[in-house]
């Protein structure tokens, strides 16, 4: 960790202090604005606990969704307040504006032990245009920054690039040093051997990723439709299966590249459509029908993958091997979530890349079974891809050794 955490802040910058911290309450919703998923808000609670112990008075920013700029009652975060209440066993005074007087009053006068959460940053018109008014109106709520949202830290918004510019110091919470702690492990130092699972619809997005992983991993299984583009390089009828036909000489160059370190499905489950799950039926991978589409990886190419996560030291997954939100096509992506867990519990390093897998590791129960689920779908990629993080890169350096 080359950027200041919490950790490196003295009693001095942070009791009494307002601890500007964002956090990724980015959670999903049901039609009753109810919380269905509550990972996220549990992972920031270590920070928010830290700063509370040390007498600090955390002032808490976030987005939730895609308003665009404008208020969207469905998207306020007025339930975030009331589960991380529960949870954390402190006051939650909520604020349902930002940029404004009422917040600011309102960040001045919060007492000991107490939090503040304030509304969805994204009702904001210059957040996602990282508008310097903006930043260095939102730096004027804390004493200090803490950013702890992982999963937007590849967004340089006002909230999580600009404010760093007005408001120092600015440091990383626990949950942002843990993310690049373990995804960091996956690039310079994996426990051998290495696996990494990668699936999901399209190669396209997972092009850097697979580049940069290949040469240090011992397998690389793919799953997911974008193991049809692979099949369509290697000459395999592929019925009506999503395929990228711009990527498929991309596959076929990674495929040599790569030697037998890419295994692809042995069988997959195919139906006509998603509609027609009922006839859903498993195939050898060079039988697919003409007339139908590969929606999960089969039975032995489950039970294959998850020998083969059996074998590694260091495991990393990121994207589903199927269409895990239609029942008849979760059984793969379930397969490989209690492989991981059950690796996990042998010594193994597992590590979840958010997004997907992350939520299909919540709903099959097994988060605390994982290594790490990380908050980030987007932002551990392209920490993967090498990029550099702006809401990493605007955080204090640490001094050189």
């Amino acid at each position: 960790m080359l950027k200041k955490t919490v950790r490196d802040l003295s009693e001095s910058e942070l009791k009494g202090k307002r601890a500007l911290v964002r956090a990724d309450f980015n959670v999903p919703l049901d039609d009753d604005c109810s919380i269905t998923d509550d990972m996220r808000i549990r992972a920031a609670l270590p920070t928010l606990r830290y700063l509370l112990e040390r007498g600090a008075r955390p002032v808490i920013l976030s987005h939730l969704g895609r308003p665009d700029g404008k208020p969207v009652a469905s998207l306020s975060l007025q339930p975030v307040a009331h589960r991380l209440q529960q949870l954390l066993g402190s006051t939650v005074s909520f604020v349902e504006t930002t940029d404004t007087d009422e917040a600011m009053k309102c960040s001045a006068s919060i007492g000991d032990g107490e939090v503040l959460l304030l509304e969805n940053t994204r009702f904001l018109g210059g957040e996602e245009s990282n508008d310097p008014r903006l930043s260095r109106s939102l730096a004027s709520l804390g004493d200090v920054f803490v950013n702890d949202a992982f999963g937007t830290a590849h967004r340089a918004h006002a909230s999580t690039a600009g404010v760093s510019e007005f408001l120092r110091p600015a440091v990383a919470g626990l949950l942002m040093e843990r993310e690049i702690d373990y995804l960091g492990r996956v690039l310079a130092t994996p426990e051998t051997p290495f696996i990494a699972i990668l699936g999901g619809a399209k190669i396209s997005g997972k092009i850097d990723v697979i580049e940069r992983l290949l040469s240090r991993v011992d397998a690389m299984l793919i799953g997911g439709a974008m193991a049809c583009t692979f099949f369509r390089a290697m000459g395999l009828e592929t019925g009506k299966s999503l395929v990228e036909e711009d990527r498929v000489d991309m596959a076929r160059q990674l495929l040599g590249q790569a030697g037998t370190r890419i295994i692809l499905p042995h069988d997959v489950l195919v139906a006509p459509s998603l509609d027609n799950a009922g006839v859903a039926r498993v195939v050898p991978r060079n039988s697919i029908p003409h007339e139908q589409a590969m929606f999960d990886i089969g039975p032995a190419t489950a039970e294959s993958y998850s020998r083969a996560i059996a074998s590694g030291r260091t495991v990393f997954w990121n994207g589903p091997m199927g269409v895990f939100e239609t029942p008849a096509f979760a059984k793969g992506t379930g397969a490989i979530a209690a492989a991981m867990a059950a690796a996990t519990a042998r010594g193994t390093i597992t590590i979840v890349g958010g997004g997907d897998s992350a939520a299909a590791v919540a709903e099959a129960g097994l988060v605390e079974r994982m290594s790490h689920v990380s908050t980030g779908g987007g932002a551990s990629l392209e920490f993967l891809e090498g990029k550099k993080l702006p809401g990493v890169e605007a955080l204090d350096d640490r001094p050189a050794a």
